[in-house]
């Protein structure tokens, strides 16, 4: 049994390391993408597109809980992986209709697709090996940035322009891997240790699979409505209104890092025929940033709830270096500008380094406060996690959804700034939510 389950465990993060490789590669470069189309029937914008998925992701979390309840994990992410699938394709032969309602179903899948991983990596695990599989699964799913964008450089680097070839094979090759992710969920192997069991009464009860169906689908319904109460009353809770602009910063600067800014790189001219290789290079060094931010924050300082406002203090401190240096570093216009790259000259003469540090710093940036989000939202909800953390996924995603369908029209330098307010105001109102806690244990004490 316990091999079944870490082969479940290993073959779940295989499965998201390839359709992230495919999804994640392809946020970071698909406006840029779809800048150098020459195509004029094509209208379609990249961030109006990562605007919608993110927008049908956070209300899809609502319902998300039910659906994978009633019809299983395993075929919720299969499913759910064919719609990442769809929308890859679409990139081969671009159509603006079928990109955007693609985008539409990306959003669902993706709420269908992450509440079955949690659940299935739940129902795979004990307390002795719940840390042992979430690091396994983090791991895998993090490599994600890694060889998609190293693809992207080795193809895009020395290219001033994307000609529909090199685009046609790169997302011909991404598609393969989504491809390959979707399969992998079905070599999952069934695990007898079900989370939900039916008593002997109840199984008597039950003559046919029909009305066992519809057993679980009214249990489901009515955990659902359950759920949603929970949710209601803990929105207007003080302490989650008070975490709210740290939630709400911290998909502003999802949104900036996993799709504007490797997009204001492609655009700077004067980063020459490497600008579009870049783009890939960037990609790969956020994803390293998390990486290291995620391991020594999460797994060092999880358990000393007095070193959570020093790490997000940290968090900000990164971030806010990173902004001012991309102020300097990347000419005001790059987010917006249209077909060709930007001619501004920024502050300083652009330098691949100072770029690629910036983004290293965004990760690291990233995982500080995803990660003491986690904590303190996994300290003061123990018993009501889940209801606690579809609010933080919910608050997240509207402001990536919101910040995506702005990013195509305000100067970089505005962007910037809306960052730099929201993130000093989340720092703050973490730092009094922290303070209530310790009042809290003191108090229990």
């Amino acid at each position: 049994m316990a091999d079944t389950r870490t082969f479940n465990v290993a073959i779940l993060g295989v499965g998201f390391l390839f359709i992230f490789t495919a999804f994640t590669t392809c946020g970071n470069v698909e406006q840029t993408v779809v800048k150098s189309l020459d195509n004029s029937t094509f209208t379609g914008s990249g961030y109006h597109s990562l605007g919608i998925i993110y927008g049908v992701f956070s209300f899809s979390n609502l319902l998300a809980p039910t659906v994978v309840t009633v019809i299983g994990p395993k075929f919720a992410m299969f499913v759910s992986g064919l719609l990442y699938s769809g929308y890859i394709a679409v990139f081969i032969v671009p159509v603006t209709w079928a990109f955007y309602f693609t985008s539409a179903l990306i959003g669902v899948g993706a709420a269908l697709l992450w509440t079955a991983q949690g659940h299935f990596l739940v129902e795979n695990s004990e307390a002795s090996t719940i840390n042992r599989n979430t690091g396994m699964f983090w791991a895998l799913l993090q490599c994600s940035m890694l060889f998609g964008n190293l693809y992207i450089y080795f193809d895009w680097n020395g290219r001033t322009e994307i000609p529909d070839s090199s685009r046609k094979n790169i997302f011909l090759s991404l598609l393969i891997a989504s491809v390959l992710g979707t399969l992998s969920f079905l070599v999952l192997r069934k695990n007898h240790h079900e989370e939900e069991m039916l008593s002997e009464e109840e199984g008597q009860s039950l003559l046919s699979a029909g009305m066992m169906y519809k057993h679980r689908a009214n249990n489901a319904m009515q955990d659902a409505k359950v759920e949603f109460g929970t949710i209601l009353e803990l929105v207007k809770s003080k302490t989650i209104l008070l975490l709210s602009p740290c939630m709400a910063y911290s998909g502003l600067e999802l949104s900036f890092y996993s799709g504007v800014y490797g997009t204001c790189i492609g655009a700077t001219a004067q980063f020459g025929d490497a600008a579009k290789g870049l783009i890939g290079i960037s990609g790969i060094v956020v994803g390293i940033g998390e990486i290291v931010g995620g391991g020594f924050f999460g797994l060092l300082c999880k358990n000393n709830r007095f070193r959570r406002t020093s790490v997000v203090f940290l968090g900000m401190v990164v971030h806010f270096v990173a902004f001012y240096l991309i102020f300097l570093n990347i000419p005001d216009d790059a987010p917006v500008v249209i077909k060709t790259n930007t001619q501004k000259n920024p502050y300083l003469s652009p330098s691949a380094s100072i770029a690629l540090l910036c983004s290293f710093l965004l990760g690291l940036g990233d995982s500080c406060f995803n990660t003491q989000l986690y904590s303190i939202l996994g300290r003061v909800y123990a018993e009501q996690s889940t209801p606690a953390f579809a609010i933080f996924k919910f608050i997240q995603s509207v402001f990536a959804a919101v910040a995506f369908f702005y990013s195509g029209y305000l100067m970089l330098m505005w962007q910037l700034l809306l960052m730099i307010a929201l993130g000093f105001t989340g720092t703050l109102c973490f730092f009094m939510v922290e303070r209530m806690q310790n009042f809290t244990d003191l108090q229990e004490y």
